[in-house]
Formats: structure tokens, sequence, C-alpha cells
């Protein structure tokens, strides 16, 4: 089951490579869209964690269990996300996270295929703030 938020409170961790290094973390979002979206009309994300901005090919998504990068989605328009699929982002950042409350801000547009190109994002949604404990 989903928390209402699109941030979940599922899924927060950090990251690691074959090797176990912490490479960066995870968060799980759910789409606040009713009907869904096809990946070539969702737009970069932006992820600030405590001041912290991560953008562009710091991040990836992984939707029905295949990871893209945040540039080839663009040209996917055959692959949906769905709003009962969650999706995970993993964002690079030697390290990870330290334990403990962690203030995150996710921001994210996607196009809507019968507005015309000068509405073409205002489904975007205001930027989802959520503060999560990572354990």
């Amino acid at each position: 089951m989903f928390d209402k938020e699109c941030i979940q409170s599922r899924g927060f961790k950090n990251s690691k490579d074959a090797a176990g290094r912490t490479t960066g973390f995870q968060l799980t979002i759910r789409s606040l869209y009713y009907r869904g979206v096809w990946l070539s009309q969702l737009r970069p994300a932006v992820i600030t964690v405590d001041g912290e901005t991560f953008s562009g090919e710091q991040i990836t998504w992984t939707i029905n269990g295949v990871t893209y990068t945040q540039g080839e989605m663009a040209s996917l328009g055959n692959i949906h996300w769905g709003v009962l699929d969650p999706a995970v982002f993993t964002v690079v950042k030697a390290g990870g996270l330290s334990s403990g409350p962690h203030d995150i801000e996710l921001s994210y547009t996607y196009s809507c295929s019968y507005f015309p190109p000068s509405l073409d994002t205002v489904l975007g949604m205001k930027p989802q703030k959520r503060t999560l404990v990572l354990v």
C-alpha cells in the first residue's frame, strides 16, 4: 500500500555497488497523476536533500524493475509508469547519507500530449517535501 504523499516512507536507504561500497541513496515515489505517464512525457527530476541538490545524470529512475537514466527516458514513448507502480530514484552521492532525519524535496514535471507546446509542462506538480529517517 502507498503512502498518500508522493515521497514514500518505505524504500529510503543508502545504495551499494557490487563491492559493497556505499555509492549513494535511494528513495521511492508514486505518481500523483491518476492516468500514469509514458516515460517520454517525464522531464528530469531534481532532488534536494538537506540543502544539497542532485540532478541530471546523478539520478536514475527504476520503474517496473528496469533502470533508466533521465536522458534516455525522453525517447521511451512505449513504456508506461502507472499510478500503482512505484518508481525508485537512485542518486549518486559518494558515501551515501548519514543515519538520521533528512529533509527531502523532489521536483519533476511531465508533459501532456493533448496540450499545445506552450502549455507542455503545466501538469508538473509543486515541489514535494518530506522528512524521512534513514536507519
